[in-house]
């Protein structure tokens, strides 16, 4: 980090956006697999949705992060906005399904906010501290977690009946356009931009993308962090597919659920990641976090009534609220400072990638093996991701 960086309310201004950003998307989580099942979607149809979002993401998520070293950190911001909401509106007005698939694809390619907010973290804060920034950034997705199925509920406590899909997305996308003026208006953009060679070309800057992905420091951590987006990916494309045949639950249901997981998150991630990780570092905080989410993901085996739902969405919560904002500080940490926008892409495209195959995967196992399989082979998975953080932070050690 240069020694210029934005005012005092640059880092609240980029949080209030990002919070934007996901309560946007938020609000529409657990209206999406029920609506696509009024289209006719089969359950790997549902998951192949939400895997067409995650492809044009991972298309577009290191390019913006590249563009945003090059061209400033704020125009990104307000174009991916921008797009957002326009993505949002479009899916509220879909009447078949293939517009569905349509819109979700805009909002794929317009999906910068995040690793554009994340290099924006990096260019305004010293190293030591972006574990405790980037657990506020985690604090404010899941902020947006936390509103948007509760807006959901409410959206489903106030019909007569049916469930009103489309004034749930259009409430997403007023909310991202909330978003882009926010950024517009408000947002600053860094008085000095971690970044390298402005005329170093796009193939070059692939190059050095490779060369920081290579890098032990910033490798095990993006493989860890790949780990937790592809179970979570599985998660969220099948839960509510899994609780319909399972407990028998609808929109209400579910939003009631993620809201409850995303209030855990913000209090994990607001209040416990900062002075744990300053306590213990961030690496012991993955090696709990992934062991967590592990058992939360087992618990599908007993789970027969809601409140073990619950059981399980808590330890996923927590888990997840230990150790993704940790992976992330590690990521920024270890990737050389020229490369930070690159870096923070990189992290946004494996995420991205596994966010494609993990609903497929999911969605694929539930209809061949069951409804639990896509749970049970998430909790493994995970168990793996526990004992690579052990072995990453025993090299830390002799580092």
């Amino acid at each position: 980090m240069n020694s210029t960086s934005p005012k005092k309310g640059a880092i609240g201004v980029l949080l209030l956006i990002v919070f934007f950003d996901m309560l946007a998307f938020g609000i529409i989580i657990p209206f999406t697999p029920f609506w696509a099942e009024r289209y006719g979607a089969s359950p790997f149809e549902v998951t192949l949705l939400f895997s067409t979002y995650a492809f044009f993401a991972f298309l577009s998520s290191f390019p913006w992060g590249v563009i945003s070293d090059k061209w400033g950190r704020r125009p990104i911001l307000c174009f991916s906005m921008l797009g957002t909401a326009l993505s949002f509106a479009w899916v509220s007005q879909a009447d078949a399904l293939w517009m569905l698939f349509a819109a979700r694809a805009l909002g794929g390619l317009m999906g910068g906010t995040l690793p554009v907010a994340q290099a924006y973290i990096a260019d305004v804060t010293h190293p030591e501290e972006r574990a405790g920034r980037m657990g506020l950034m985690g604090a404010a997705i899941g902020a947006g977690f936390v509103l948007g199925p509760g807006i959901g509920w409410l959206l489903t406590r106030a019909g007569a009946g049916e469930t009103d899909f489309r004034t749930a997305f259009m409430i997403a996308a007023a909310v991202g356009a909330v978003g882009f003026l926010a950024a517009l208006v408000m947002l600053r953009e860094p008085g000095s931009r971690v970044r390298g060679d402005e005329a170093r070309s796009i193939a070059g800057r692939m190059r050095s993308f490779s060369v920081a992905g290579a890098t032990r420091g910033v490798l095990f951590p993006l493989l860890i962090l790949t780990v937790l987006a592809f179970c979570m990916a599985g998660l969220e494309s099948t839960f509510a597919l899994w609780t319909e045949r399972q407990l028998h639950w609808g929109v209400r249901e579910v939003s009631i659920f993620f809201l409850f997981i995303g209030f855990l998150m913000v209090l994990v991630q607001g209040g416990l990641v900062r002075p744990l990780s300053k306590r213990f570092g961030e690496g012991p905080l993955v090696v709990a976090g992934s062991l967590l989410m592990s058992a939360g993901f087992a618990t599908v085996l007993i789970v027969y009534s809601p409140p073990m739902a619950f059981v399980g969405g808590t330890l996923i919560a927590v888990g997840f609220g230990l150790a993704n904002p940790s992976l992330s500080a590690l990521i920024s940490r270890g990737a050389p400072d020229e490369h930070q926008g690159a870096a923070m892409g990189a992290s946004q495209s494996a995420q991205s990638m596994c966010r494609i195959l993990g609903p497929i995967s999911a969605g694929a196992a539930f209809g061949a093996f069951g409804r639990d399989a896509p749970y049970l082979v998430g909790a493994i998975l995970l168990f793996i991701g526990f004992l690579i953080a052990i072995r990453a932070l025993k090299y830390a050690k002799r580092q």
